[in-house]
Formats: structure tokens, sequence, C-alpha cells
């Protein structure tokens, strides 16, 4: 019988850090800023870890994912078609009827208070 204490397991927000840090390139720099994004606009927002390696945020609810892929960031919304985007922020996933996404390219600039403001109508949608 082993006499050491219990595995550690590791919280959804370390791995999520892990993951920046993996990537080591301009997609773990862009997660890191859309993470802290997200933050900044629900600070009481649950960060998890889904499907062997999707950083997943919620608040009453899924809020969005963010994926990362060879060429892009990919930030989904749950229930993005039933959100307001006045800044015209969704460029993917547009065909659905509940998802939507916005795909971050190297170098692609991110309108962060549309963002944001993306992010609290998320989470109103939640809560109602």
């Amino acid at each position: 019988m082993s006499t050491s204490g219990p595995r550690q397991e590791k919280t959804p927000s370390q791995m999520i850090d892990e993951r920046i840090r993996e990537l080591g390139d301009w997609r773990g720099e862009m997660l890191s800023r859309l993470r802290a994004l997200i933050k900044q606009a629900d600070p009481e927002v649950v960060e998890e870890w889904k499907w062997r390696g999707v950083p997943v945020w919620y608040h009453d609810g899924m809020i969005c994912t963010g994926e990362t892929y060879k060429k892009a960031v990919k930030m989904t919304f749950a229930k993005g078609a039933a959100l307001d985007d006045p800044s015209g922020l969704f460029n993917s996933s547009l065909e659905g009827n509940t998802r939507r996404a916005i795909d971050f390219h190297e170098g692609g600039e991110i309108d962060e208070e549309a963002l944001k403001a993306l992010v609290r109508a998320a989470v109103s949608l939640n809560a109602s």
C-alpha cells in the first residue's frame, strides 16, 4: 500500500495555462489574450477543460470554447446564433442554428470592446 498522499489533479485553469505555454507561438498568445478578455467581461466566469484539451468558459451555462488549430484560434459561442453581433465579429460556423464562431488568425486584431460585449451578451442570455 502506498503511503504517499493522493495524486494532485490539475485544475482546469492550470490545464489552460499549460496549453498556452505548450503552444509557445502566436496561438498561445492569442488564446491568452482572449482568455483575459473573457475574464474582464465576466469576472465570475468558470473555466473548464473538456473534450481532451479544449478550454471552455461557463456562467449559468456554456459561454464559449477556445479551440486551437494550426492556422487559427477559434472562439465558438454555444448560443451565438441568438446573440446580437453589431460589430460583425462572427466569421465562422455561420450556417448552424445554434453556435457561431470567431476565427482569429496570426497577426489579426481583436476588437476588445466588441468581444467583451459579446461575452456579456452570452452571459445575459444564459441567465435569462
